[in-house]
């Protein structure tokens, strides 16, 4: 069982805090802010009872365990004032400074925050507002600390706010902890998380460790003593640490498929040495007494994880035939492993440049994500957030010896991007290690880019067939998008313009403010640049605009320009509409067709033209206004529909739905549940490639035992 979290006063969190901040005004500034914090929250009680004033304790000794600033210390003793203390932000401002002012401000806006349900969308919209209110690394540290307190005290809310906390950390922090590499959070919550959501998974690992604890323990000892021993005959300075892996560790293996009487390196020993050297010389003795596992041998050292971690890995047959994994790093090494980039992250005597510098990068990446994805739907961010910060990391210098992050795979032009957009935008070659490159070579580790540009330069379209980075790809098409609107802006001008003089119209007297209101009313457009724009994508005709003002009569925009055009067979769109390329095409949501579906067009009123399954409820009684379409095969998109998949109810198969689905790399949008007497429902909307994808998934899940039918939306 999780136990309960033990009380805390302010002379112990001061006590550890003290042995790593040592100036005196610093200290005076930290006591200053307990003080205001205990008289903000006077008389307030947390949920277990305790006095509110011991979760800012808490959270402030869990910060100050990272080796953080006295900023940040401060910033976690104040961070509920705000929302739970009746205190303005000006006031926070004049006793403690603009800077802990606006960590306390964002902590605040975060904590006001909630997932809105289990889906990924709203983790993903959480993981957004998130990262982009802590444009301070020292925020993340914060809400990560809450966090974790807070799951350490789950236990006094009701059961379902507990398991609603706990997917919420899953979804949007753990990720955050992993990605800034402080492992001591990060394997906390996942084990907190792990007991609130699959509490009897929990407790049946525990137990089975329990039932072994004394043999393993013994085993740890003596495996320890053995290596000590090796070590000291070769006159190797370390300390050496065993332990036995996490449950949420062990669960990660059984969820592959493993039984538990096939896990046998459950055993961990971490070996801290004082040298780089000194950790290859410990890996080859140990190796020379105990075999060691083929392909179990890691070099994280040489080749760093993707948050900087580094370390020796290997996994050998120790003593009573149990495996044990071995690590073997430096003392600096095992802080960062444990504290991760807040380890480096020093606004005084902490960390180092080359730190501060990869952090900043990463806070830099999450933002630059965030921001050129906000007109984007949640799969493509999620796609975004998966590729961009979940990949595999390589760090490659700037002439001046500035470490940058990017993905295996970037390029010249990934690198010059990551520096500045206008860099990028006006890039025109790459040396690389001295030798000029192309732009679209990959780089690897270590490497040095130096960048050229010209001034007259600008982004070639080339360049998305190869680039890696999602800031690169979406300033590139950003550029070409602006380039793009500006001349069908132009053109939507012209056209307007020569239809106004053919009329015999004074162009200045007939776009009034008036009339422009009147049609931006009628067609639900913001300004007359939207009208431009309209006319000039061919969504409306000059002389169509026109009659909305002069109540001349005049054929629908979209039937006069279905009457006019110009066959060409080859669209732009998914669909095609008699050959035509550029009109509005939407797909219906209500019967969501895909790739292969027998389908309809339905001529709207100023919303071009809307595609139905043939058999669609909603236009099956339709006489007028349809308009014969097709599948595009010159392009190829994913689809979303929906699925209803009605099972037995003598047990929630979600999971085993979900497994299925992923398994043939099926990505699941949202999800409903709906359970009657004798049966559960779900309702789920599924992207898919085609029909014939779709019917095979609806086949195989179909063949699931526990599966009655599964039905699509009509």
């Amino acid at each position: 069982m999780i136990n309960e979290e033990a009380s805390i006063t302010f002379t112990e969190v001061y006590d550890n805090i003290k042995n790593n901040i040592h100036d005196t005004t610093e200290l005076l500034k930290i006591k200053e802010a307990y003080q205001f914090a205990l008289k903000k929250h006077a008389g307030m009680k947390r949920l277990n009872g305790e006095d509110y004033i011991t979760h800012p304790l808490h959270v402030a000794n869990i910060v100050n365990s990272l080796n953080v600033d006295s900023t940040t210390i401060i910033g976690a003793l104040l961070h509920e004032v705000l929302n739970n203390g009746d205190t303005l932000i000006k006031e926070v401002s004049d006793n403690f400074g603009e800077e802990v002012a606006t960590i306390v401000d964002s902590i605040s806006k975060i904590n006001k925050l909630e997932l809105v349900d289990d889906s990924e969308s709203s983790a993903i919209y959480l993981r957004k507002v998130l990262v982009g209110l802590a444009t301070d690394v020292r925020v993340l540290f914060i809400k990560l600390a809450d966090r974790l307190h807070n799951m350490r005290t789950n236990y006094a809310i009701n059961p379902k706010k507990q398991k609603e906390k706990a997917y919420e950390t899953q979804a949007v922090l753990i990720p955050i902890a992993h990605r800034l590499g402080i492992n001591s959070i990060k394997s906390e919550l996942e084990d907190l998380c792990l007991f609130y959501t699959k509490p009897d998974v929990y407790n049946d690992i525990l137990e089975k460790l329990n039932e072994t604890k004394e043999e393993l323990n013994d085993a740890l000892e003596e495996m320890q003593e053995s290596i000590t021993n090796i070590l000291q005959e070769h006159g190797l300075k370390f300390k050496i640490k065993g332990r036995v892996k996490s449950v949420h560790s062990i669960y990660n293996k059984l969820s592959t498929g493993r039984k538990w009487s096939d896990i046998y390196d459950i055993l961990a020993l971490r070996v801290i040495l004082e040298e780089v050297e000194d950790c290859y010389t410990a890996v080859g003795l140990v190796h020379a007494k105990y075999r060691p596992i083929p392909k179990r041998f890691k070099d994280y050292i040489a080749m760093p994880k993707a948050n900087m971690y580094q370390s020796l890995h290997t996994t050998v047959f120790g003593v009573d035939g149990h495996l044990f994994e071995v690590q073997f790093r430096t003392f600096e090494m095992d802080e960062f492993a444990e504290k991760g980039m807040a380890s480096h992250w020093s606004y005084k005597e902490h960390g180092t440049k080359k730190g501060q510098h990869i952090m900043e990068q990463k806070l830099e990446m999450f933002r630059a994500l965030i921001e050129s994805n906000e007109d984007q739907d949640d799969i493509s961010f999620a796609q975004d957030v998966t590729s961009d910060m979940l990949a595999e990391m390589i760090y490659v210098f700037t002439p001046k010896g500035d470490v940058m992050e990017l993905p295996r795979g970037a390029t010249p032009i990934d690198f010059a991007y990551r520096i500045h957009s206008d860099i990028g935008d006006k890039t025109v070659g790459a040396i690389v290690n001295d030798v000029i490159v192309p732009l679209n070579h990959e780089l690897d580790n270590d490497d040095i880019v130096k960048i050229k540009t010209n001034p007259n330069a600008t982004p070639n379209k080339d360049w998305l067939n190869f680039v890696k980075t999602n800031q690169a790809k979406n300033k590139i098409k950003s550029y070409f998008s602006k380039k793009e609107r500006n001349l069908l802006l132009e053109k939507g001008k012209d056209l307007f313009e020569k239809e106004l003089r053919k009329r015999k119209l004074v162009f200045n007297e007939f776009l009034n403010e008036e009339n422009i209101s009147k049609i931006s009313k009628e067609l639900k457009l913001n300004d007359l640049e939207e009208i431009y724009l309209s006319i000039g994508t061919l969504r409306y005709t000059p002389s169509y605009i026109i009659s909305l003002v002069t109540n001349t009569s005049t054929p629908d925009a979209l039937l006069e320009k279905l009457s006019l055009h110009e066959t060409n067979n080859i669209s732009k769109n998914d669909i095609s509409v008699a050959g035509m390329s550029d009109l509005l095409v939407n797909l219906a949501k209500c019967c969501k067709p895909v790739k292969g579906d027998d389908i309809i067009g339905f001529i709207t009123k100023g919303q071009g033209i809307t595609v139905h399954k043939k058999d669609c409820p909603n236009i099956i009684n339709e006489k007028e206004r349809l308009i014969d379409v097709s599948w595009n095969d010159y392009v190829s998109n994913d689809y979303l529909t929906d699925l209803y998949i009605n099972c037995e109810a003598n047990k929630n198969y979600l999971s085993d739905i979900i497994a299925t689905l992923t398994k043939k790399n099926i990505y699941v949008d949202t999800l409903k549940t709906k359970e009657y007497d004798n049966m559960y429902t779900y309702e789920l909307t599924i992207k898919i490639k085609n029909k014939a994808e779709l019917d095979k998934i609806i086949l195989d899940l179909e063949n699931q035992s526990y599966i009655i039918n599964v039905k699509r939306s009509k």
